[in-house]
């Protein structure tokens, strides 16, 4: 069953918890106080009862059907219509689950409908039924209430996040090659967050607008000014966040970037090094070539070599061949080969 738990209020108390939505449609009516209806992931049909029984806009309904809302707040002549995007941190896989919350807030009722296990609004009913003089207030008392609870579920999912980024700028000087793809999903996650967070200080300012409008009691001024005093702060983290992991990408680059000229260097060092060996061989079986050319020609024994019975021959060639070596040897030193 989607109904999670309803009850009729007068004067800060719970009067009647009624069954069935038929129930509390029909209690609200002699009690005279206000309803407060708690729905989890509800069927269509039941989201058209109450949205017939309580007069709600067609736009807005088809919104709470639809689902994957952006956070916003809407008024319908004396209803308001709000998504909230709760968050919790998973620690054991280290990311953020987003869930979505429709608020349905009118002058003698608020519905609630939930679609993830967050936020606990379990625990904002036990806190208000805990403080009457608050819950006196009516359906806005309530509306406080569950932004402020929203609001204070962030609180774990930026702690979780800082710490995210803390072990990412651990990993950066470490050398893990791994820690790119944790950047980008980690800023996917903190783009989410921004986009659960930023639209709240503008639904804030405009509910306390409406408060002033339509005369609300001050003390609940003071307590939606407080939450947004903390809505102002989540939204800075998560705006640093992103600036972090910006920055930390930057960094990631330029030691990838460093590292690989690093390596191109030591391959243009070792080149050259090979470069330097090639010329010595090089040089060196210059010089033995040419001895061994002069050798090779006076060995070829043809009878009609003029040199073969000169006086001088051998003399001459031994001359030429120490010669052509030590002239090699004194050009290559000049270039720097030896």
């Amino acid at each position: 069953m989607a109904l999670i738990d309803d009850a009729i209020y007068v004067d800060g108390h719970r009067v009647a918890t009624p069954e069935t939505l038929q129930d509390v449609f029909e209690v609200l009516k002699d009690k005279k106080g206000f309803a407060w209806i708690g729905l989890y992931r509800p069927t269509d049909d039941e989201v058209r009862s109450v949205a017939d029984e309580f007069t709600l806009h067609h736009l807005a309904i088809e919104d709470a059907l639809k689902g994957h809302q952006r956070a916003k707040i809407e008024r319908y002549s004396d209803t308001l219509f709000l998504v909230l995007r709760p968050a919790r941190y998973i620690d054991e896989d280290e990311r953020v689950e987003f869930g979505e919350l429709h608020v349905f807030v009118g002058p003698d009722f608020v519905v609630t409908i939930r679609h993830a296990e967050s936020p606990d609004l379990a625990s904002v009913r036990h806190r208000l039924e805990g403080t009457p003089d608050l819950l006196a207030f009516g359906p806005q008392a309530v509306l406080y209430a569950i932004l402020d609870q929203v609001i204070d579920e962030y609180a774990p999912v930026v702690a979780g996040l800082e710490n995210d980024i803390d072990e990412i700028e651990d990993q950066l000087f470490d050398g893990d090659q791994a820690v790119s793809r944790r950047i980008y999903a980690l800023s996917r996650e903190v783009i989410e967050f921004q986009r659960a967070t930023q639209p709240l200080i503008g639904m804030l300012e405009t509910l306390q607008a409406g408060f002033e409008k339509h005369g609300v009691d001050v003390e609940l001024h003071r307590h939606l000014r407080d939450v947004l005093d903390h809505t102002i702060r989540v939204v800075e983290r998560g705006d640093a966040f992103r600036q972090l992991l910006q920055n930390a990408l930057t960094v990631h680059s330029t030691l990838v970037a460093q590292r690989q000229n690093d390596e191109t260097r030591r391959l243009s060092e070792t080149g050259l090094a090979q470069s330097e060996e090639v010329k010595k061989i090089s040089s060196w079986a210059a010089i033995l070539f040419a001895p061994t050319l002069v050798g090779t020609i006076y060995g070829m024994n043809f009878t009609h070599m003029p040199e073969l019975k000169w006086q001088f021959g051998y003399p001459f060639a031994i001359t030429l061949m120490v010669a052509m070596g030590f002239g090699l040897y004194a050009v290559f030193k000049r270039r720097n080969w030896l």
